[in-house]
């Protein structure tokens, strides 16, 4: 598949309009082993509750485990409204080097196209990942009333491989 720059482009906004949406990005927050909270019903961006840390593992062990709260189940999500978020597997922050929380599209698409910075993947594992990696699901079904990513799953998997097919092009470019 080939793409045109512009093609390219439009697939990396939309590409950007769900990294960058709270589902994703609270997550996301590089150093810090303080998970976000954020989006309408948190009346701006803060720290998690509960002083909660995630520490140098991602999912707590130091402290205490993020699945303490975000339990395992086999549905993906549920209907009680600031019920902890709930997965079919181990809940975690991203990695350090996915540092994304309120950065900017240009940072963010230098980042995933860098392997240094991207886990190490190319733009067939990246939508691998998305595709397999369970809890990356949660963003489109999170249950109560939670605002789900924008687009679909299956939408922003095409728009990476576009994005990639496309030479993944940045604004900046």
């Amino acid at each position: 598949m080939n793409s045109s720059r512009g093609e390219g482009l439009a697939a990396w906004d939309r590409i950007y309009e769900v990294v960058s949406h709270p589902r994703c990005a609270n997550c996301h927050v590089g150093p810090s082993d303080r998970p976000m909270w954020s989006g309408p019903s948190y009346g701006g961006p803060q720290p998690h509750g509960m002083m909660i840390r995630a520490g140098e593992s991602r999912i707590g062990a130091e402290t205490i485990p993020c699945r303490t709260c975000h339990v395992t189940n086999e549905t993906g999500g549920q209907d009680t409204p600031h019920a902890a978020p709930q997965v079919a597997d181990a809940w975690r922050l991203a990695p350090v080097e996915a540092d994304w929380f309120g950065r900017s599209s240009d940072f963010i698409c230098a980042q995933l196209r860098d392997p240094d910075r991207n886990g190490g993947r190319t733009i067939a594992e990246l939508a691998a990942h998305l595709d397999h990696d369970v809890i990356l699901h949660w963003a489109w079904e999170p249950g109560g009333t939670r605002e789900p990513a924008p687009y679909d799953l299956e939408s922003h998997i095409a728009d990476l491989r576009l994005w990639g097919a496309a030479g993944q092009p940045c604004a900046f470019d």
